[in-house]
């Protein structure tokens, strides 16, 4: 679509009786199907007719004006008109995006939103392009530039757009809607403040320069009986009363989002990180080849639901359902706010959740009635006035346990969710279940999910930025050659992990499924790295509330009390100079041979103790190209 016109050739738009007249007739019908496609619901495998065809005229559009671009200056065209079209079209391939995952449609998205400013189209647009939608046109090309990474330079340039604009623009608008741009420039910078330290250091999608090619991963052994099963579908949603977020995005599902896609290129390990990525696009008019690997995977399909009411969750997720692989699992990611109840339930009492909830079976033949007195743990995904139809309990999951679910619950009732191990009506549910605490001495305060995002979400997402912040490393000073090599000690403690994990004898077998699907093996062991760093952690040691816990139980090989989980964690930890946070067993030791390559000053300026080691870890040979 953006190619050049020698490699469109002659067809379409090229014949010897085009006149202007087609091209203003095609624009007034093009614009006539961005009109009904642009609020479609981005959900369904099946491409909308409607959709198709507004890119359709849009491509004849754009080679158009590129094959006949002074003939139509010269009937009228103006500069700001082709900047919409080409604004336009780039709506459509984040639109696109949206509904595949296809990152490659967010790349091209990227080099028709970059043409738009880079060019000037919409500058000397008078009154037919407002301030508003200026504005609009930047705010939407600034997501994808930060769904692409592209921090260095083209951010930077489109937040100070944004402000100039509305500071020059501040006439033109009504004074509640002045307000409303203020409020959204606000929200971009806390949401950049968020992780901005750590930024560049490694790509939060799966990425091949980083973590092991899927054929190099640890199996099962071939006795194990697999179905072969992979992440397919994922639902993302999350609520906070003033959380970080930039449009309909919290900082938690922005970064969830590309934990589950795969890097479409190369450029961030061969770069050493984006800063130094020609972000212009200026002589890539292809990236849908450039970038696109034909050998990775499909990233799942993600739907991002923004507060939505519970009987629109329950209707997308119910949609998602019916149209999952045969072989596919569904990821439910749900970050909110939740309320214990009235029943008195804690995390020490998971046998209690499940009596209670038992009685909700909806295949009992029994009719149960609660009071008002006796309310169930629930997650909020919207503000609280309207009770029902803003929280979801764990039973409204139940029915779709037919189907693999794989649940990352992120709230301080994430221990109610146990209540559906047992009860599922075919598949047995995966979860990964966050603590129920967050102590204020544990380097995330209490009400850090406002600030920088949740501490459980961060681990999975990017564990060793999680770490350092435990510690009290903010990243402001850190040493990039320092962090690279805390990136290969824990690639090779993942690996280890792994290689244990596989090995294992009592390996339930809905973890064998997770174990064989890239994106969601890194997850599980991103969570058991999460576990044993908060239980040896001093401040949260011993207490259950700040402990994340995971059902089905894992094996006890990987427990946080086991040698390699704490030899592991002491290996990280010495590394930035902090074992002395962490409570580990005496027992632990690490060989003299490499005591003098673990006492690595960190943030601190204190060297690290004694590192440990299991039988076989003596010797880190992993590469940093061996992360998980």
């Amino acid at each position: 679509m953006a190619a050049s016109p020698q490699q469109q050739g002659q067809g379409g738009s090229g014949g010897g009786g085009w006149s202007p007249e087609q091209f203003w007739s095609l624009l007034d019908k093009a614009d006539r199907r961005f009109a009904r496609v642009r609020d479609l619901p981005l959900l369904g495998r099946q491409e909308p007719d409607a959709f198709a065809k507004a890119f359709r005229a849009y491509t004849q559009l754009w080679r158009m004006q590129q094959e006949h671009r002074h003939r139509l200056l010269d009937a009228g065209l103006r500069r700001w008109q082709v900047g919409e079209i080409a604004a336009r079209i780039a709506h459509l391939y984040y639109a696109q995006y949206q509904r595949t995952a296809d990152t490659a449609l967010l790349s091209e998205a990227f080099v028709f939103y970059h043409a738009v400013l880079d060019r000037a189209y919409f500058l000397d647009a008078d009154h037919h392009v407002t301030p508003a939608k200026h504005l609009r046109f930047l705010a939407r090309f600034l997501l994808v530039a930060l769904l692409l990474a592209r921090r260095a330079q083209t951010v930077p340039r489109l937040i100070a757009d944004i402000r100039a604009l509305l500071e020059d623009s501040k006439k033109s608008f009504q004074e509640a809607e002045y307000k409303e741009w203020k409020h959204v420039v606000l929200e971009i910078l806390r949401f950049l403040r968020a992780d901005s330290p750590f930024m560049n250091m490694r790509p939060l999608r799966y990425s091949y320069a980083f973590d092991l090619p899927p054929d190099k991963l640890p199996t099962v052994p071939p006795t194990v009986k697999k179905r072969g099963l992979v992440l397919s579908d994922a639902i993302l949603c999350s609520y906070y009363p003033n959380e970080v977020k930039f449009t309909d995005l919290s900082i938690d599902v922005f970064r969830m989002l590309q934990c589950l896609e795969w890097e479409p290129c190369g450029s961030f390990a061969l770069n050493n990180g984006y800063s130094a990525h020609d972000e212009s696009g200026q002589n890539q008019p292809n990236l849908l080849k450039d970038l696109r690997d034909a050998a990775l995977p499909p990233n799942p399909l993600k739907t991002i639901l923004n507060r939505p009411s519970v009987t629109h969750f329950l209707t997308v997720l119910a949609t998602k359902c019916e149209e999952l692989p045969t072989n596919g699992i569904m990821l439910i990611y749900l970050s909110a706010a939740g309320e214990m109840g009235t029943s008195g339930f804690c995390p020490d009492t998971g046998e209690n959740v499940v009596r209670h909830f038992s009685k909700f079976d909806i295949s009992s033949t029994t009719s149960h009635t609660s009071s008002k007195e006796e309310k169930e743990p629930c997650l909020w995904l919207g503000c609280r006035e309207t009770e029902g139809s803003n929280c979801i309990y764990p039973g409204d999951l139940i029915p779709f346990t037919r189907r693999l679910l794989f649940l990352v619950i992120d709230s301080s009732i994430s221990y109610a969710f146990k209540s559906i191990h047992g009860i599922e009506r075919g598949e047995t549910a995966a979860m990964l279940l966050s603590p129920s605490s967050r102590s204020s001495a544990a380097g995330f305060s209490g009400d850090s999910t406002r600030h920088t995002g949740s501490q459980f979400t961060m681990f999975l997402t990017a564990p060793l930025q999680a770490f350092c912040l435990l510690i009290g490393n903010n990243g402001t000073d850190i040493n990039r050659d320092a962090y690279n090599k805390a990136e290969e000690l824990l690639s090779s403690s993942l690996n280890e992990w792994a290689t244990t994990l596989v090995a294992s004898s009592a390996l339930h077998p809905v973890w064998v499924e997770v174990l064989g699907d890239p994106l969601l093996r890194r997850l599980l062991l991103r969570f058991i790295f999460c576990r044993a760093t908060l239980s040896l952690f001093n401040p949260t040691s011993g207490k259950a509330e700040f402990l994340p816990t995971c059902v089905p139980p894992l094996p006890e090989s990987v427990d946080a009390e086991s040698m390699l989980s704490q030899s592991c964690v002491m290996r990280v930890a010495s590394h930035f100079g902090a074992a002395i946070q962490f409570a580990f067993a005496e027992i632990t030791t690490w060989p003299d041979g490499d005591a003098e390559e673990a006492g690595v000053t960190g943030s601190s300026g204190t060297a690290s103790k004694a590192v440990p080691e299991t039988g076989r870890d003596s010797d880190i040979s992993y590469s940093s190209t061996s992360s998980f």
